[in-house]
């Protein structure tokens, strides 16, 4: 990694003004980011998570191109979109445990993730995290109807409990 793609508007972007570059876990670092945006920001507009997925995967796919490499840990704009998907109009108070499942999801890259990843460029930088997103959006409307709407009482119902 050359620190002076970092300085092009698509390193600053790619990896979210040097974040992707603070310490040994850049995605871990990078859904943090996302996660102090998402509480300071108290949700995150539909137009401002499009713009990142857009922009992100431009800035993904040419920072990865100037660097010569697939996928370079330090882009974690796909994180932040990630993330952001994780969580889209759900409660905020569901973010903070959409934050461990989602690094879980990022980490172990379940089916289909592990197929976006392949993807050429940015489209496959971008895919696995947004995807994971969807995964774990999905998981938490879940939790939330069998927890907190009837989905247990339902299902209780049903079995005949």
């Amino acid at each position: 990694m050359s620190s002076s793609h970092v300085k092009t508007w698509y390193g600053l972007i790619a990896t979210v003004g040097g974040a992707g570059l603070i310490g040994k876990a850049p995605g871990t670092v990078g859904t943090a980011v996302a996660f102090i945006c998402l509480l300071v920001m108290r949700g995150i507009p539909p137009l401002l998570l499009l713009g990142v997925i857009v922009l992100g995967t431009i800035a993904s796919d040419r920072y990865a191109k100037a660097t010569g490499e697939e996928d370079p840990g330090e882009v974690v704009i796909d994180e932040v979109a990630g993330f952001w998907v994780s969580v889209f109009a759900l409660p905020a108070t569901y973010a903070f445990i959409a934050f461990f499942l989602f690094r879980v999801v990022d980490i172990l890259k379940p089916f289909p993730v592990n197929k976006m990843e392949k993807l050429p460029g940015g489209v496959g930088i971008m895919a696995d995290d947004l995807c994971g997103g969807i995964i774990v959006n999905l998981l938490m409307r879940g939790l939330h109807w069998f927890f907190f709407t009837g989905g247990f009482e339902q299902i209780r119902g049903l079995m005949g409990f």
